[in-house]
């Protein structure tokens, strides 16, 4: 679980540009630009006229003192912030919330491995069983009630994907977690149409050792929990 500093602001969300600002309009009539902390092409969450929920968190060192976390659905809340993810599961693993990651004694965050690159977080137990790489993913995207991955055509993705393989190669346990962060689905599959090349290769790496987990949350305005595993749609 992981909680929301201070309570978040209600607003109306007018447009999201240049990828890192969304204008909105606050309850009080307002308008603020908040940072949009997502790289991602965030189709089927960020509809003009949307309702969102953004931090207020003012700061010297910030240039925008909004940070929009939340969109909201029918069926509930969206989970825009990109860099709340692997701390979602990094605590889910601690709490022994995911099954097939218990039993290490070590978590890590942000471990250089393969070719400049930095793994999510690398558990350890210093025993004879190998360690486990984990690369976390945001997904957002939203196919009839399937969740889909990327949302865009995404070449760190694909690169992510060929360097897990090669630790699964070399005998460590190599993990690609999918964090489903929508309440509106109920399985989850990769984005053929969207990016046939991450597709391929995923489709190659699972067959050479890399394991998927897919697990969905449960949002509120408050705070983010594991709510449990998601199947791999047909």
């Amino acid at each position: 679980m992981i909680k929301f500093q201070s309570p978040l602001l209600k607003g109306t969300l007018i447009s999201r540009y240049k990828r890192f600002f969304a204008d909105v309009e606050l309850e009080n009539g307002e308008i603020v630009t908040a940072h949009c902390p997502n790289t991602g092409s965030m189709k089927t969450c960020r509809d003009e006229g949307a309702t969102v929920y953004l931090l207020h968190n003012p700061s010297p060192t910030r240039k925008l003192d909004y940070t929009w976390e939340l969109t909201e659905t029918e069926g509930g809340f969206i989970l825009i912030n990109t860099h709340r993810p692997n701390k979602i599961v990094e605590n889910a693993i601690l709490n022994k919330e995911i099954p097939e990651l218990i039993g290490y004694s070590e978590l890590r965050r942000e471990v250089k491995y393969g070719e400049k690159s930095r793994i999510d977080l690398l558990l350890e137990n210093h025993s004879s069983s190998p360690d486990c790489y984990v690369e976390i993913k945001n997904v957002t995207l939203k196919n009839g009630d399937t969740a889909n991955f990327p949302d865009s055509v995404t070449e760190r993705g694909t690169k992510h994907l060929l360097e897990l393989e090669a630790m699964a190669t070399n005998g460590f346990r190599a993990v690609i977690f999918y964090l489903v962060n929508r309440p509106d689905v109920t399985a989850f599959n990769v984005a053929r149409e969207i990016d046939p090349v991450y597709c391929t290769t995923f489709d190659k790496v699972i067959q050479n050792g890399v394991e998927v987990l897919i697990y969905q949350t449960s949002i509120t305005t408050s705070q983010i929990t594991i709510k449990g595993p998601l199947p791999f749609a047909n």
